[in-house]
């Protein structure tokens, strides 16, 4: 795999892999990997936990007298993938789904918020299904990123309208510090983003995409380049100026 090189602007990093029934082996080795990386130590050295809610953990040992440090990640499976994402500035959450038929209406009747319900029944038919995941799909990485999932109303909370992929991180409603978009996966998935602010710093409303795809992974990317076997990874960076050719913008 081409080196990963860790930019010094705020990040978020996404792993995709090929998954195997939803055996923790594909996961494991993808968190590994981003701790390994962005906290600068040797993958053996990457201690994989639960925290209080179920979410997964990577730390590994801090300086002498000091506590271990841990990255924030996220992790989601749909279908043939398993989806990893990190960011060492702050809480992320990442979920992704297949496309598939799927009576949206009647489950954004049951499920959503009456103004997404509209928004929904305003879209094309076509669509529809596709509209209703990327809803869905934000949703569950918006509650990632807080770090409750979906308890506590949170398939209620509202999301912005999704305005397809490759766009901006928006702004989540409701005043917390959470913006969530829909970064370009490829044909037959809906991958969603979430990122959430620490210490009232606001996240960056721009972001760049890169994708590098392994040969014969099965997802689309802009991009080919020679890259491990078990692993494509899409980074999502803050900050940065526009930038066209290969990279398309969430």
């Amino acid at each position: 795999m081409d080196q990963l090189t860790v930019s010094d602007r705020d990040t978020a990093y996404v792993w995709v892999g090929r998954d195997t029934g939803g055996r923790p082996g594909p996961a494991v080795r993808l968190l590994r990997r981003a701790g390994a990386a962005l906290l600068g130590r040797a993958e053996a050295e990457v201690v994989l936990a639960h925290g209080p809610a179920g979410n997964p953990v990577v730390r590994i040992a801090g300086p002498a007298n000091a506590g271990p440090v841990e990255l924030p990640v996220s992790v989601s499976r749909a279908g043939r993938i398993v989806v990893v994402a990190a960011r060492a500035a702050g809480p992320v959450g990442v979920d992704v789904e297949e496309v598939r038929p799927l009576p949206a209406l009647a489950l954004a009747r049951r499920w959503f918020a009456p103004a997404e319900l509209a928004w929904l029944a305003g879209r094309g038919e076509a669509g529809r299904a596709v509209d209703f995941l990327r809803l869905w799909t934000a949703k569950e990485a918006v509650g990632k990123a807080l770090g409750r999932g979906l308890r506590a109303g949170g398939l209620l909370r509202e999301m912005p309208p999704p305005v397809g992929p490759g766009l901006p991180l928006r702004p989540v409603p409701g005043g917390e510090p959470l913006r969530v978009g829909h970064p370009e996966l490829g044909a037959g998935f809906v991958l969603a983003l979430a990122v959430r602010a620490e210490d009232g710093v606001d996240v960056a409303v721009e972001v760049d995409v890169e994708v590098v795809q392994r040969a014969g992974h099965g997802v689309a990317a802009e991009r080919s380049a020679p890259v491990d076997r078990t692993s494509l990874p899409v980074v999502v960076r803050g900050n940065a100026s526009s930038r066209r050719s290969t990279r398309g913008r969430l």
